[in-house]
């Protein structure tokens, strides 16, 4: 279904999240470029505050180890945690908070989802699946270490990111689902 004849923002309208994804992931030179469309995410006094981690090959089972730890399991030899295994790639979405009198965390942590968010449309845009994952144990300390995380910063889930299936991609392609009605998001002053 096209909501609009503008590409960019019918890419948004129409932007699904892909929870089983393909194996083919964009390079590292291919996800340099698209930061290119995240960096000018509202940035209250430009503080940057947030950084991405690609997590590829045994980084995924850094984060199993890490996951099965942070939930007190104790696996048999040879069986692992397949969460980061959805996917051959993920991204990290760090919020990174600098001490500023004028910018609250909060607002930092905005900006950091923003990021996420801006990075997530990029990708869509270029063809490929994303699904942002979180889940209750994303903070929990074997997982901050993991990730190397200092004590201010806060994780703030995973994108989960490949290629598109061809029926799926057909299937998203032909679905007259209509959009939300964006009525429900407008208020007034009280």
């Amino acid at each position: 279904m096209k909501f609009f004849s503008d590409p960019v923002l019918d890419s948004m309208a129409t932007r699904r999240s892909v929870s089983k994804v393909g194996p083919e992931t964009p390079t590292d030179d291919e996800l340099l470029r698209l930061l290119t469309a995240v960096t000018p995410v509202a940035d209250h006094k430009a503080l940057r505050p947030w950084r991405l981690i690609p997590l590829r090959g045994d980084d995924r089972m850094k984060l199993a180890e890490a996951l099965d730890a942070a939930q007190g399991i104790d696996r048999e030899p040879g069986e692992y945690n397949t969460k980061p295994f959805r996917a051959e790639l993920l991204i990290a979405i760090v919020a990174s908070p600098k001490e500023h009198p004028s910018v609250p965390v909060w607002e930092q942590h905005a900006t950091a989802a923003g990021a996420g968010h801006l990075l997530e449309l990029a990708l869509w845009r270029a063809g490929w699946g994303v699904m942002w994952r979180t889940g209750l144990y994303a903070n929990c300390p074997e997982v901050r270490t993991v990730h190397g995380l200092e004590d201010d910063e806060l994780l703030m889930g995973w994108l989960y990111v490949g290629s598109i299936d061809d029926a799926f991609r057909k299937r998203m392609e032909e679905s007259k689902r209509p959009g939300l009605d964006p009525r429900q998001f407008l208020g007034t002053m009280p």
